[in-house]
C-alpha cells in the first residue's frame, strides 16, 4: 500500500510539476519519510531536479510563457512520471515495473491536461496575478499531495481517484469553453475583415 500510495501521488502530481515531485522524493529518501528508492536521493538527480524546478517556478508564472512550457511538457511530464513509477514499483523490465510506468504516465497526463487547459483559459485575460496565484496554488498542492502519500498512502490513493475524476470533468468543460471562444473570435475577425474590405472598396 505504501508503494501504491506513493505511485499514485507522484504520478498525478508529476502532471502538475514533475521536478518538484522528483525533488520531494529525494528529500523523502534522505529524511526517511517513506520507502523511496535510493536513486532519488542521489546528489546529481536532486541538483538537476532543483535547477529545473527553479526554471519552472519562474516560467510557470508568466502569461503565455506558461503555455509554451506546458506544450513542451505534454510528453515530458507523462514520460518522467512513467520513469518514476517504474522505479518506485520495481525493475522496469518486470511486469510490475511496466504497469507502474503506465499507471503513473496516465495519471500525469490526466493532471497535465487539466493544468494546460486551465492555463489557456486563464490567459484569455493576460494579467500576471492570476498566473502567479494559480502557480503557487499548484506547487502547494503538489507538495501537499506528496506529503499525504508519504504519511497516509491509502488516503492518497482515494484523493488521487477523486482528483482524476475532477480533472477530467474540468478539462472537458474548459475545452468546450475554449472552443466556443475560438469560434466567437473567428466570427469577429471575419466581420472585421469584411468591413475593412468594404471600406477599401468604397475608398477606391
Amino acid at each position: 500500500m505504501v508503494s501504491i500510495g506513493i505511485l499514485a501521488g507522484s504520478g498525478w502530481a508529476s502532471g502538475i510539476n514533475l521536478y518538484l515531485v522528483t525533488l520531494m522524493l529525494g528529500f523523502a529518501r534522505h529524511f526517511g519519510w517513506g520507502e523511496v528508492p535510493e536513486v532519488f536521493g542521489r546528489t546529481d538527480v536532486m541538483v538537476v531536479a532543483g535547477i529545473l524546478f527553479a526554471v519552472e517556478f519562474v516560467a510557470d508564472k508568466i502569461p503565455y510563457l506558461d503555455n509554451a512550457w506546458d506544450a513542451i511538457h505534454t510528453f515530458v511530464r507523462p514520460l518522467g512520471a512513467a520513469a518514476i513509477g517504474a522505479v518506485i514499483v520495481g525493475d522496469a523490465t518486470s511486469i510490475g515495473g511496466a504497469l507502474g510506468a503506465v499507471v503513473a504516465a496516465g495519471l500525469a497526463f490526466n493532471a497535465h491536461s487539466a493544468k494546460a487547459s486551465t492555463r489557456l483559459a486563464v490567459n484569455t485575460s493576460p494579467e500576471p496575478v492570476s498566473n502567479i496565484s494559480l502557480s503557487v496554488f499548484e506547487d502547494i498542492s503538489v507538495a501537499g499531495l506528496m506529503a499525504l502519500a508519504f504519511a497516509y498512502p491509502g488516503v492518497a490513493v482515494v484523493v488521487v481517484i477523486a482528483l482524476v475524476v475532477a480533472a477530467t470533468a474540468l478539462t472537458l468543460w474548459l475545452l468546450r469553453i475554449l472552443r466556443r471562444a475560438a469560434r466567437t473570435a473567428r466570427r469577429r475577425l471575419g466581420a472585421i475583415s469584411i468591413r475593412l474590405g468594404r471600406t477599401m472598396s468604397s475608398g477606391e
